[in-house]
This record gives C-alpha cells, structure tokens and sequence, in this order.
C-alpha cells in the first residue's frame, strides 16, 4: 500500500510539474507574440527562377487566405505607434510591405489592395521613379489618392554600410526631402537596402525624421521592440499551403527563425 501511494504522488509531482511547464512556456509565448510584417518585391507571371518574385495567382491566393482567415490587416503606422505606446495589437494582425518600387506592384497589387481594403506600404527610391520597369509618379500619385503609403529605400538602394557618411546622409536623409516634396506627402517610414545597417545607420534615420525603419531578418531585436530595426517576414511564390501561411503568419515565426548579422 505504501509502494501505491508513492507511486500515486509520483505521478501526482510529475503531472503538476508538466502543468506548470506547460503554463510557463505558453505564458513565455504568448508574451513574445510578434505583429508579422510581410515583405513582398516582384508580382508578376512566371516568376520561376526569379528571386522575391510572386506571381499574381499566388498573390491573390496569399491575400485570399488573410481575408477568408480574418487576418485584420494593419497600416505600419498603426504597428509602431502601438509598439512605442506599449499598446498590445489585436493577435492576427498582420502589415504589408512591398520594397522597391516596381511598376508590376500598379499592375497586380493595387487591383487587390483595393478590393479588400487592405492598407500596404511601398518603398520606393527617387534614382528609380519613373525608369522602366517602375513606378511612376503619375502611378504612385494613384495609389496614394487610395490609401497606399510610400516611404524611402534610400536614393539608389545602394548598401548603406559601405558606404562613407557623406553617401549615407544623401542615400537617407536626402531622398526622404525628395519624396516629401516630389509626393507631397510625409515620408516617416525608411526601409534598408539589403536589411543592412548599423547603429550609426540607424541614429542617422532617427535624426533624419524617420519614426522608424525596417530590415530583412537582419540585426539582434528577434521581438520588434525597436522600431528602427523591425525584422520583415520574407512571402515568396512556394508559400502556397496553408500550413506555411499559417505558420508565418502565426506571430512567432521570430522566435525559431535564423537571424543574420545586421552588416
């Protein structure tokens, strides 16, 4: 009998100690919930073999399933003012990023945007506004009209780190100016070419006026806490099952990915 009765509390301990695992861990994730930031390049057809290219059937299944899944889509303002106040997101939210500027965002996306009322921004870089294969400003003036917000890839999309400061300032500080005037419209948002970046790159956009800026899956912030290194999830063409959308798009897709080294 009083073998049977260890045994009972054995089995007691170890069912409550998993219990408080359990909570703890789940207590722990939940704390760690990251507002997913998609970030998108190319939509156009037959994007086989081309890199951060979707193509617009993909797209449309992709924006398909945060509408039908009810995802409520956030502007990236509404992301960071939430983050710098401390205000809790609403869990399955969910921001839309589009970098470079390409004129197949027009053709394919906005369609879409539009449809589904989805709030989106586009960065874009003065250099190539208006050169072939890219947004107009006509185009972009269009998509403002409708609620799309645009924010700065720098001028050239040229790799910040290499460069010296005096590049550095025109590449960020200089085409936030451009755009302010050429959109008339603030420009608060500024996107690094290639996710690269350092801390006096980040203090320069700070200083330049920018209320934040985001990367790839580069630096060290895994959670988003700081609003000048807000890690993206990268959507491509082979993200077509709803397991992996579900995944990314789950808010702690941050906690089990690789991050690289900001440079």
């Amino acid at each position: 009998m009083k073998r049977q009765g260890r045994i009972k509390t054995f089995r007691f301990a170890a069912v409550f100690v998993l219990a408080v695992a359990f909570v703890a861990g789940w207590l722990w994730l939940d704390s760690h919930y990251t507002v997913p930031i998609i970030m998108y390049h190319n939509v156009e057809p037959n994007p086989a073999g081309k890199a951060d290219t979707v193509s617009p059937e993909i797209f449309l299944r992709q924006m398909e399933f945060l509408k039908t899944r009810g995802y409520r889509v956030i502007s990236l303002d509404a992301l960071v003012q939430g983050i710098k106040s401390g205000r809790p997101l609403g869990k399955k939210s969910v921001v839309l990023t589009f970098d470079d500027g390409y004129e197949n965002n027009y053709m394919y996306v906005f369609p879409l945007l539009k449809r589904y009322g989805f709030p989106a921004m586009i960065f874009v870089s003065p250099d190539f506004i208006g050169a072939e294969g890219f947004l107009s400003s006509r185009q972009i003036l269009d998509m403002q009209r409708a609620g799309v917000q645009f924010g700065s890839h720098g001028m050239s999309q040229a790799y910040l780190p290499d460069l010296d400061d005096a590049q550095r300032f025109l590449e960020v500080r200089e085409s936030r100016r451009i755009l302010m005037a050429d959109l008339n419209t603030g420009v608060d948002y500024f996107c690094y070419p290639v996710g690269g970046f350092n801390d006096r790159i980040k203090d320069l956009v700070l200083r330049s006026g920018y209320q934040g800026a985001l990367a790839t899956n580069r630096g060290h912030d895994r959670f988003n806490r700081d609003v000048y290194e807000l890690k993206r999830i990268r959507f491509s063409d082979k993200d077509r099952s709803s397991l992996v959308l579900w995944a990314k798009l789950s808010g702690y897709y941050n906690i089990f990915r690789k991050l690289k080294n900001p440079e």
